[in-house]
């Protein structure tokens, strides 16, 4: 499922994904930040971004994910997110 995505960094706490789909691939902007690693007990950046698109995909359309995705706005919006985080 990871295998068709791609994950590149874009600058400080910024990342693009881009997720290949049958119908087309889909181009999103992550961005992180220190309180965000923080909560999440890591510093690897690469890696939350891998697992929040995995997690994101559990709920939503890959063709739906907006074009930015800020982390705070995921822990707010999914009361499941932290937990789910904890048990990838």
């Amino acid at each position: 499922m990871a295998d068709d995505m791609e994950i590149q960094a874009q600058g400080e706490h910024e990342f693009v994904v881009v997720q290949h789909t049958e119908a087309d691939d889909v181009t999103t902007w992550f961005r992180l930040t220190p309180e965000v690693l923080d909560r999440l007990g890591t510093d690897d950046e690469e890696d939350v971004v891998r697992r929040t698109v995995l997690f994101l995909r559990r709920h939503q359309d890959v063709a739906d994910f907006p074009d930015l995705v800020e982390l705070e706005d995921v822990i707010a919006s999914y009361e499941d997110y932290l937990s789910a985080m904890a048990e990838d």
